[in-house]
């Protein structure tokens, strides 16, 4: 319960499943370059516009900033829950 109260109040009732997996892509490689949006451009083979407009987007769909380090630990946290609860599903607990 304190699990889904938590999913749905970042993500404002959508399901973190709802994103693409070109922007679940984006997100993942951000993280893994510390949020540096330079390298992630290069490594995604994008422009770096591009990755600054995916993550206008994702800012405008749930209302967090991922340029921002709070926001992005609370994104990064809110995956780890939704993963947890999945595999709690699949544990039939």
């Amino acid at each position: 319960p304190l699990c889904k109260m938590f999913i749905k109040e970042i993500f404002e009732g959508k399901s973190p499943d709802s994103f693409d997996d070109e922007t679940l892509a984006t997100i993942n490689k951000f993280f893994e370059n510390n949020l540096n949006v330079s390298e992630s451009s290069r490594q995604l083979y994008i422009h770096r516009n591009t990755l600054v407009y995916r993550l206008d987007k994702l800012q405008k769909t749930t209302g967090l900033d991922l340029r921002v380090f709070d926001d992005a630990i609370t994104f990064k946290i809110a995956l780890m829950v939704v993963k947890y609860m999945r595999y709690m599903e699949q544990m039939d607990f």
